[in-house]
């Protein structure tokens, strides 16, 4: 049995709008699997004014598009909590994003990432030592990241930039805690943003 572990109250790791999917304030597991310790990860997509990550068109329904497109890629991620950069990850492509129809092939391939391990699905990626977990903030753009490791990092500072790496169909910041450094034997943490989770749906203004 897993080790009972205490919930983590953290900062969120944005500013502006952001969309809430994948919330484990809905189910857990939060992405449909345990594997890889994200039980409890949750996903933010950053929106506009009017709620939308980018413009849809008939374009977007039969393609992929350009992460260009959309109005997060490149927005400031933040540190959530005051820790020590234990991982650092920075040379994935940005690759399209898939809306529409082609989102159904991507889906397709998605167990084949899987198989290649946690850093394949996590693309560019943070991971920063605080009291009692590892937390791990994933998709990041390449050649964002603004830290390295052994750097100590405070809340609320722009330690890299939302991108579209790894396991992503568009844009987006994925946050996760896990126990130990490694996805693979790690158990995941609970925790909470502010004092409580968000809903899928929910847009955070942070």
């Amino acid at each position: 049995m897993p080790k009972e572990l205490a919930v983590l109250d953290l900062a969120f790791p944005f500013a502006g709008r952001w969309l809430t999917q994948n919330s484990p304030a809905d189910r857990v597991p939060s992405h449909g699997t345990t594997r890889f310790a994200s039980s409890h990860s949750i996903d933010f997509v950053p929106v506009d004014a009017e709620d939308r990550s980018a413009r849809f068109s008939l374009a977007s329904l039969l393609r992929p598009e350009p992460p260009e497109r959309f109005v997060g890629f490149g927005r400031p991620v933040l540190a959530p909590a005051d820790g020590t950069v234990v991982s650092v990850h920075d040379a994935d492509p940005d690759h399209e994003a898939h809306r529409g129809f082609p989102s159904v092939g991507y889906a397709l391939t998605q167990s084949r990432r899987a198989d290649r391990g946690w850093q394949h699905l996590a693309g560019n990626h943070i991971l920063i030592r605080i009291d009692g977990a590892i937390l791990a903030l994933c998709h990041l753009q390449r050649g964002s990241i603004r830290t390295q490791v052994g750097a100590e990092v405070h809340v609320g500072e722009e330690i890299g930039r939302c991108g579209n790496s790894g396991n992503s169909t568009e844009p987006h910041l994925h946050l996760q805690a896990i126990d130990r450094t490694d996805p693979d034997r790690a158990d995941a943490v609970p925790f909470t943003l502010r004092g409580r989770l968000p809903r899928n749906g929910e847009i955070v203004v942070a």
